[in-house]
Parts: structure tokens; sequence; C-alpha cells
């Protein structure tokens, strides 16, 4: 799909990390996965909670919650993983992301995003592309690109070819989700 298309689509999943409301544009999301055993991948970044096995590929799994620099994700039944293409440098990667909960996919426009506040250290705030309120509540609305620097790709990257090895010399990462 052409960026012109994308740029028309005004469709956002919401999902919640804590009490805070996120949303993510619907181009950047490839699905939506109940969550399933993780495997831990040793001396991978603190924010990468491990690998899984999505349809025979090895997916990385990272802690959104650390990554916004917030307490880890406590797993509950409506904890689920959000599979999120995202692009370096004209390339694209997948990326499960753990969430604690998704909301809904709502429509907002372009013209009720508002400019991100001045959030402090609290997020880092050029992961917020605005801020639109939906029902009477502020949803963050994410720049999925911008929440992995190229170093955090690189390092989930190399941490993922090291599991893939693993496939590949017989031991099992994940099951199949």
């Amino acid at each position: 799909m052409s960026d012109t298309n994308i740029a028309k689509i005004t469709s956002y999943l919401t999902f919640k990390l804590g009490d805070e409301e996120f949303a993510a544009h619907v181009s950047k999301v490839l699905n939506i996965l109940e969550l399933t055993k993780i495997t831990e991948v040793p001396k991978s970044p603190n924010y990468m909670t491990g690998v899984i096995n999505l349809r025979g590929s090895v997916l990385p799994v990272i802690d959104t919650r650390i990554k916004f620099g917030m307490t880890p994700t406590e797993f509950t039944p409506s904890t689920c993983i959000v599979v999120m293409d995202i692009d370096l440098e004209g390339e694209s990667v997948h990326v499960g992301a753990l969430v604690d909960s998704v909301q809904a996919v709502v429509e907002i426009e372009h013209d009720q995003i508002m400019p991100p506040p001045s959030l402090g250290n609290k997020y880092r705030s050029e992961f917020i592309e605005g801020v639109a309120n939906i029902n009477d509540k502020f949803v963050m609305i994410l720049n999925m690109d911008e929440v992995f620097s190229s170093e955090d790709l690189i390092d989930l990257a190399s941490k993922t070819l090291e599991s893939e090895a693993l496939v590949k010399d017989g031991a099992e990462v994940a099951p199949e989700a």
C-alpha cells in the first residue's frame, strides 16, 4: 500500500499500558495474539521479554511497559501480543509488543489529533505523534517506527538470529502460536 493511501486511513488500534491508553496506526498492526509461552533469550536487552514461534518464524517480543519506563507487564488474561510492522531504514521488521489489553479500533481524523504535550521524563516524547480525545479520554498516538531506535532493532535482530540458530539446531524455542 502506498504512503498516500496509508495517510488516508484514519483507523487506530487502542491498547492499555497501566492506566494509560495508547494508539497505533492500523497499518503498523499485523496481528493480535493471545499470550503464549515466551522463551527468554540470554543477554538480551532488559525490555526484550524473549521470542515466540509465529508460524515458523521467530518473533522477538518486547515488554512495551519497560520500553516506556514503566513497571514490567504483569501477565493477566487480558495481556496480549500485538505484532507490529516496524520500518527500519526502509526494511520491514516484525516485533511483538506486550500490552496489558487491546481496547478497540477507533477512527481518529487528522484534525482531532493535538500536538503531543511536554511529558517530561515519563515518556520519550519522540514516540508520541499526538494526543486525541476519544470518549472523554486522552489517547496517546504512538509513532511505532520511532518507538525503536535503529540500535534497538539491531539488538533485537541479533538476539532473534541467535534464537533462530537454536531452532535450526533442533532446540524448540516456543510452541506454535
